[in-house]
């Protein structure tokens, strides 16, 4: 099974194969020079990755992008997600910090956040929504995820012209923040979750907010780090200054999260109903949950 072998030990070849296919469950290809960094089982050289693409009948190196034959097909559509992030990367991120900033100043409940998603790998384009990982107090998850969606809807409001695609569109403004992964401090020692995919969640994040409990949670999972050792130097370069003042804690008791629970599900399956006619889309969210799972939230009868 994976992550019951450290991943250092298998060869080279085995690792680049895993980290593409890695690369291509969650949608998206990369070239060879950010594959060798990025490599499962550590960083490589990116002569190795290449000799490997080359050599491989699974492989393929194609407009300097490597995929596996599942792939080939969604190479122009990769390359075209990879031209869009360049163009509007900048603007999202620096949207996403401004959002986050006020977010955890009315959010004290709140220990950490990272940018996920294709804003974090590197292929956004100004349809998607922006994904957001959080580190919460114990008995605050559902009231993070109603104070994201809260303060989302109002930031949308101002950015109704914004492109949309059928995961984004809403009646009323786009969706445009988005709770990703939300997990409880206490759920963090350890990790229910030590495979190769979480870790590299973890590893393509970018912390915005609460360095200390986001290198806590990685210190208290050294498993991670046996998939991709390149969590132990990972750099914060977007890391926003601690808020001078937050919301007391006292305001919002662990006996709301009920309230925000029933508030938050109703508001999901909302959205998922105005998604019923395109199972594209339906399909979409599923893949996504399934890969957070078991994190994720309202996944109850129904």
């Amino acid at each position: 099974m994976v992550g019951l072998i450290p991943s250092r030990s298998i060869s080279a070849p085995e690792r680049i194969r895993r980290t593409v296919a890695l690369l291509a469950r969650r949608g998206y290809a990369i070239g060879p020079q950010r594959l060798a960094d990025l490599c499962l089982g550590g960083s490589i050289s990116p002569d190795e990755v290449r000799w490997t693409a080359a050599a491989s009948p699974d492989l393929n190196l194609v407009n300097d992008v490597v995929v596996d034959r599942t792939s080939l097909n969604r190479v122009g559509e990769i390359r075209s997600r990879a031209a869009g992030h360049g163009a509007n990367a900048a603007t999202y991120v620096q949207m996403t910090r401004r959002f986050v900033r006020t977010l955890v100043e009315v959010a004290p409940f709140i220990r950490g956040v990272s940018i996920a998603g294709s804003l974090a790998t590197g292929g956004f384009r100004e349809a998607d929504d922006v994904d957001l990982n959080l580190i919460v107090d114990d008995g605050h998850r559902h009231l993070a995820y109603v104070a994201v969606n809260t303060l989302g809807l109002a930031h949308a409001l101002a950015h109704r012209n914004k492109p949309v695609d059928d995961l984004t569109r809403r009646p009323l403004a786009p969706r445009l923040m988005t709770a990703n992964l939300i997990v409880e401090r206490s759920q963090c020692f350890p990790l229910v979750r030590q495979d190769e995919d979480m870790a590299f969640e973890l590893l393509m994040a970018e912390p915005l907010f609460g360095i200390e409990a986001i290198d806590e949670l990685i210190a208290a999972n050294p498993a991670l780090l046996e998939h991709f050792p390149q969590l132990a130097v990972k750099q914060a370069p977007l890391l926003l200054d601690s808020p001078v003042r937050r919301l007391p804690a006292a305001l919002f008791p662990t006996f709301l999260d009920g309230a925000a629970r029933m508030l938050g599900e109703a508001a999901w399956r909302y959205m998922q109903w105005t998604r019923r006619d395109s199972p594209d889309a339906l399909a979409r969210v599923a893949y996504v949950r399934a890969t957070m799972r078991p994190y994720t939230l309202f996944d109850g009868p129904g």
